[in-house]
């Protein structure tokens, strides 16, 4: 495997981490203004729900591990294709999402808190914390189940220290964030990271469409269009790493070229609707 799978893996895991890191922070923060009683008997809601989120995620991904090795190999390869596309699928919903309510998220988060307080009900706490971890979890190990398809042996341990790289640095940046919010918002932050992400789920359709091609499942419509390997190679190197990140081809046939346009497309519709519907 190349440099580009497991930077993908530490991107990924540092993205969805930071995501859960954020609703932990909220219901940490809104649980610290309450009552001696209330923060204790909240706090250990909160961090139940953190652990069943992550007993979840870590559930899910057994399950898809144990599915797919009962698969023929055209099968296996098959359920790793959908597993791509449902990765660059979750990823594009993640974005929408944090576009949608990125802005109200704290107001609602304690909302929904204060009602649970008011009734006494604390398994609201432990609802949010596990809806949260769950989610950016399931996601993640969708995404990495994905990518890593392949890898075995060496390759996964090395994918395991990407991924714990990727949670440490999520804690590393949720700190400098929360401390040094005036260099760089969230907002900012969030808006980087999205285009990055726009990226990669790109990349991952790109290599699902390609799968396709091999397995029949697509007409190839073309051969290579043109030949750009002279300028930037989409091989190992600095090109295979680039080619991970933003699914670059240096020499793509018609297929390839009529789902990246598909894709972008899409996404400069999605991104950009609510802008002209205000209008």
């Amino acid at each position: 495997m190349t440099l580009g799978p497991f930077g993908n893996v530490v991107f990924i895991v540092w993205r969805e981490s930071i995501e859960a890191l954020l609703v932990i922070g909220i219901l940490q923060a809104w649980l610290g203004h309450q009552g001696d009683e209330g923060r204790t008997r909240g706090r250990f809601y909160l961090w139940a729900g953190v652990a069943a989120g992550l007993f979840g995620a870590a559930t899910l991904g057994a399950t898809i591990i144990l599915f797919g090795d009962e698969l023929d190999d055209d099968r296996q390869q098959l359920f790793q294709t959908l597993l791509m596309v449902l990765a660059s699928a979750l990823i594009v919903q993640m974005v929408l999402w944090m576009r949608r309510h990125g802005r109200t998220l704290k107001r609602d988060l304690e909302t929904a808190l204060q009602k649970a307080a008011d009734t006494s009900n604390w398994w609201g706490v432990f609802t949010l914390a596990a809806i949260a971890v769950a989610r950016e979890g399931a996601e993640t190990v969708v995404f990495l189940a994905g990518t890593l398809s392949a890898a075995r042996g060496a390759a996964l341990v090395s994918a395991g220290f990407a991924a714990a790289g990727g949670l440490a640095l999520a804690v590393a940046t949720y700190g400098a964030l929360q401390w040094g919010s005036r260099i760089l918002s969230w907002r900012l932050f969030f808006r980087i990271t999205e285009v990055m992400l726009l990226l990669l789920a790109g990349a991952l359709l790109l290599t699902a469409a390609d799968n396709l091609v091999s397995l029949g499942l697509l007409p190839r419509l073309s051969g290579r269009l043109w030949d750009a390997s002279a300028w930037l190679s989409d091989g190992g190197g600095i090109g295979g790493l680039f080619s991970s990140l933003t699914g670059w081809r240096a020499r793509p046939d018609l297929t390839e070229l009529l789902v990246f346009l598909a894709y972008w497309g899409a996404m400069g519709w999605l991104l950009y609707r609510p802008q002209i519907a205000s209008r």
